[in-house]
């Protein structure tokens, strides 16, 4: 029982990496993606290839994962966020599609649909915990910056950051390679749980559920990211003896969550920002 609470811990962690990177681009950014699975199938397949066929270390081999991943995502980038409104929604499907393909017939080094097995289990409790933390640190103090006031300009009027001076399209390209790197950093670390590869892994349905776990959280809100990710993964786990309405269940309470609260479960509230004002209101009264 310890091994499965702990099993879902994990998965928890990870699929929060990958949609923290989700929340930057389309939540911070203003740039609705439906394609980031492929940057977790590009740090997943790195990390196994690296420690499986040349003996590289785990960790700089997730490293590697994330960076590469990073690196694609800027040469994609460049081209396509001068694309506006759901052109690069589209442009996404086509990438996450393109790269799942590649690896599905890439068979000499990614072994194709039969898969990528015997990958190391080195994804422990205390190293997708260890991870979940630095990195949501991070991105909290990118939010705080001013990459992430850029970030929110771009999101909320691209035409008057524009007017006011900030280069909207280095600062789409910069959020895109951020977004990218903590999917592939995730992917890696999803290697590492479940120790087997497979191409239908990280299809359009991946992408989607990431997508769709920021809208339930919130958009703008890395609080309401972690949140939501807590409780999609908690409710399709639950649900899994009854696989054939698992995701049934999981799209009813995404449509209930939008029915009765559009904007999200938090919004664009923060946890700390809730508890400072109910802190101060208590001190005066």
């Amino acid at each position: 029982m310890f091994a499965y609470l702990e099993g879902i811990i994990i998965l928890m962690c990870i699929n929060s990496i990958a949609a923290m990177g989700v929340s930057l681009l389309t939540g911070f950014t203003g740039i609705f993606t439906l394609g980031h699975a492929a940057y977790m199938a590009i740090g997943g397949y790195t990390t196994a290839i690296l420690t499986m066929r040349h003996g590289l270390h785990w960790l700089p081999a997730v490293i590697a994962g994330g960076l590469l991943a990073t690196a694609i995502a800027y040469l994609i980038g460049i081209p396509t966020l001068k694309l506006m409104g759901d052109y690069f929604a589209i442009a996404s499907i086509g990438l996450g599609e393109t790269v799942r393909l590649i690896i599905e017939n890439w068979e000499p080094v990614t072994r194709g649909a039969r898969g990528f097995p015997g990958i190391e289990s080195f994804t422990t409790l205390p190293v997708a915990l260890t991870f979940f933390v630095i990195l949501t640190l991070i991105l909290s103090n990118i939010l705080r910056s001013n990459y992430g006031r850029a970030f929110k300009a771009c999101r909320d009027d691209y035409l008057a950051a524009s007017l006011l001076g900030f280069n909207t399209a280095r600062y789409r390209v910069i959020s895109l390679c951020i977004s990218a790197f903590y999917c592939g950093i995730a992917g890696g670390l999803f290697a590492g749980f479940m120790t087997f590869l497979q191409p239908t892994m990280f299809d359009l349905l991946k992408s989607t559920e990431l997508t769709a776990v920021v809208v339930f959280g919130g958009l703008g809100s890395l609080s309401g990211t972690i949140l939501g990710t807590g409780i999609i993964t908690v409710v399709t786990e639950f649900f899994r003896p009854i696989s054939q309405y698992r995701m049934l269940i999981y799209g009813a309470v995404l449509v209930l969550v939008m029915v009765f609260r559009p904007e999200g479960l938090m919004g664009e509230k923060e946890f700390l920002s809730i508890f400072k004002r109910r802190g101060e209101a208590w001190k005066n009264s």
